[in-house]
């Protein structure tokens, strides 16, 4: 397993199990809030948050999307662009949930490494858009563009509708929008 993912999903696990030792409240200063104000008073939630977890499957599935994603995305990128990738797309997904908060009085603390997963499909999914992926639950094949492509469409109407509570579809959504800006600059430094 390539540097960079191996130290996310090693980092975050640890993390989980602090935070499982511990409970909630003891992590709760490093969730992000979505209010600026409170982003202001600790800017590091907007990284800080993705490390943290609900609980077992949420790891299970963000960890291991990780891994089949971001293992091949470090081998193209390198390790010091994939951790930019993975970052901006954090960040990102931060901001746009945060935006999303004040538009509409969001008061839910976000955890999840999603944002950066969502960054990471995108990637996959622009790279290799003709390599098959299946899904678990039904275990369909299909073109990895056009797995990202329905799963980004779900998203935004999950997120519009609000037919699914208590998962940050706007962070997804952020997080590939974060995805999408550093591949637009990382093909923009190689043009002559």
């Amino acid at each position: 397993m390539p540097p960079v993912t191996r130290a996310l999903i090693i980092g975050t696990a640890l993390i989980f199990l602090l935070q499982m030792s511990g409970g909630m409240p003891f992590l709760a200063p490093f969730a992000l809030w979505p209010d600026p104000l409170a982003v202001a008073q600790a800017p590091w939630t907007l990284v800080s948050y993705s490390f943290l977890h609900g609980g077992l499957g949420h790891i299970f599935f963000n960890m291991f999307a990780v891994f089949m994603f971001g293992s091949e995305l470090e081998r193209v990128f390198g390790p010091r662009r994939y951790a930019m990738l993975w970052f901006a797309s954090v960040v990102t997904g931060a901001l746009a949930q945060v935006a999303v908060g004040v538009l509409f009085g969001a008061q839910a603390p976000v955890i999840g490494a999603s944002a950066g997963v969502f960054g990471l499909l995108l990637s996959y999914g622009v790279l290799f858009p003709k390599r098959r992926v299946v899904l678990l639950i039904p275990p369909i094949p299909m073109p990895a563009a056009l797995f990202v492509a329905l799963y980004g469409a779900l998203e935004l109407f999950l997120g519009v509708t609000g037919l699914q509570t208590g998962v940050a579809h706007f962070a997804h959504l952020g997080g590939m929008l974060g995805g999408a800006l550093m591949l637009r600059h990382f093909w923009a430094r190689r043009r002559p």
